[in-house]
Parts: C-alpha cells; structure tokens; sequence
C-alpha cells in the first residue's frame, strides 16, 4: 500500500469524522431551540462543511504534503511482534493489580483509622 492510498485514506477519515462531529454539534446546538429545524437541513450543512473542508485541506500542497511526510514516517516504524505485544501487556495487568491491592491495603486501613478516631 503505497503513501498515496495511506494519505486518501487519512483525509476519507478525517473528512466522515469531521461530518459526524459537526451533525451532532448541530443537534446539539438546535437542541436548544423549541422549533427544530428539518434534519435534511443540519446534515446537508454538515456534508457541505466537511466536503468544503476536506477539499481545501487536500489540495493544499503544506498539508497534503505533510500528511505524505507523515505516512512515509510511519512506514518506517519497527512495530512489535506479537509476543513483545504479549509480554508488554502482561506486565501492565500485573502492575495495575499490583497498584490495586496497595491502594485497597491504604483504602482498608485509613477506613478503620478513621473509625477509631470518629468512633
């Protein structure tokens, strides 16, 4: 998959999120009004915003070719392998419930110093 499709894909993203984030801003936002307007005309407005949005973005050769330098970079990331993956989340599990039981140690003693004292 060269950078080309990596960069289309990354503005064919951005351009569906941006699309959702504005329809709900607008339901949000005419959410306060008593009368609501037509929803044909919220996500119309929203298409036209994301689109206008998108195609300025695109053919914007800084940011076009930032997002080309961006998706040559990432093809040259050394991604872990499956059992660094593994072995790294398992030392996260251990560690939260390591964390866990220390804090439930802290939570149970103060709980009973407390009783003492307010008793």
């Amino acid at each position: 998959m060269g950078p080309n499709k990596v960069v289309h894909l990354m503005f064919l993203s951005g351009g569906l999120l941006l699309f959702f984030l504005l329809t709900w801003t607008g339901d949000w936002i005419w959410g306060y009004f008593a009368r609501h307007p037509n929803e044909f005309i919220i996500q119309g407005g929203a298409v036209l915003a994301a689109l206008t949005a998108g195609i300025a973005l695109y053919r914007n050769d800084h940011v076009y070719g930032l997002a080309c330098d961006v998706a040559g970079e990432l093809k040259k990331v050394s991604w872990p392998t499956r059992k660094e993956t593994q072995a790294a989340t398992l030392v996260v599990i251990v560690t939260v419930i390591l964390a866990a039981i220390i804090l439930g140690i802290f939570d149970a003693i103060w709980s009973e110093l407390t009783d003492i004292v307010y008793g």
